[in-house]
């Protein structure tokens, strides 16, 4: 026997709640109320979703709902928490990837069950099905865990539970994979503007390589998906890349080493060289 869904209200009116409040309403789910310090964007939330209401009042979408998201800047999630009467019965839950549910202890003082609903996904320009077959890490107690899990799974994506103390790692491990790809496509386009290429160009030709490269991650995984010079042993192509990056790029020269020295593992476990090879490519990008 199936249960019936909860009323939902989201506190804050950003990019993840645009994207969580589209998503959770073509699942089935009634979104009743948003709050945001600007009744602008609670509104132009709102006006998306046939029954929910924009505030600027917190508490009023507390006060009409059963499982309230809070999707304020990680910052302030505690001091919003801690601002609102709660009461047994209700659900609160943050989205922060970094935080614990301890963010929300004021809320359950006060009898409110709390959670972590993390989606494993990137907010720059939410799209229709944005969410299919990404990983929600949650944090939470029964009943309220199984409402998470079910939410994950009507959103197209799976779940997996995480505990508190394996946060900072899994947001890190985020944050590799994410943010600083695009810190390694920077790195990369910069390099084109010596031979005078601008980024904008250079950019958009190393996009074809980028998608490969994912594209090849996800048919063939690690290690398999390892492609260039280390991977073969091409000892005179990393020679001749780190004589040029010290002769213009000397800052760009350590992130190349040290990455340089990470792949050569993934290259042994391929197969691709051996432990010889191995230790020529660790003398050449030793600081």
């Amino acid at each position: 026997m199936s249960h019936p869904k909860p009323n939902i209200g989201f506190i804050g009116a950003g990019a993840l709640a645009n994207a969580l409040t589209s998503g959770l309403s073509a699942a089935g789910y009634t979104v009743v109320a948003v709050a945001s310090r600007s009744f602008s964007s609670a509104g132009r939330l709102a006006e998306r979703l046939p029954a929910c209401v924009p505030f600027t009042d917190n508490q009023e979408v507390v006060d009409r709902s059963d499982v309230i998201f809070i999707t304020t800047p990680d910052s302030v999630i505690a001091r919003v928490a801690g601002e609102i009467t709660w009461h047994t019965g209700q659900s609160v839950v943050h989205c922060s990837g970094a935080d614990t549910a301890r963010l929300l202890t004021a809320a359950s003082y006060m009898g409110a069950m709390t959670g972590v609903f993390h989606p494993l996904q990137t907010f720059a320009q939410p799209a229709a099905g944005i969410f299919n077959g990404v990983t929600f890490s949650i944090e939470a107690e029964e009943p309220l865990l199984s409402v998470l899990k079910t939410m994950a799974e009507a959103l197209g994506g799976r779940w997996m539970e995480l505990k508190p103390d394996d946060k900072p790692l899994y947001h890190a491990s985020a944050v590799i994979a994410g943010n600083y790809l695009i810190t390694l496509a920077k790195m990369a386009t910069d390099l084109w503007e010596d031979f005078g290429v601008s980024k904008e160009v250079a950019l958009a030709a190393l996009l074809p390589l980028i998608k490969g490269t994912v594209n090849n991650l996800e048919t063939k995984g690690i290690p398999d998906a390892l492609t260039g010079p280390i991977a073969r042993g091409d000892i005179d192509t990393i020679a001749k890349h780190t004589l040029a990056l010290k002769a213009s790029h000397t800052t760009l020269l350590p992130a190349y080493r040290k990455m340089g020295r990470q792949t050569i593992p993934i290259a042994l476990q391929k197969g691709g060289i051996n432990a010889d090879k191995a230790a020529e490519i660790e003398s050449i990008l030793r600081d």
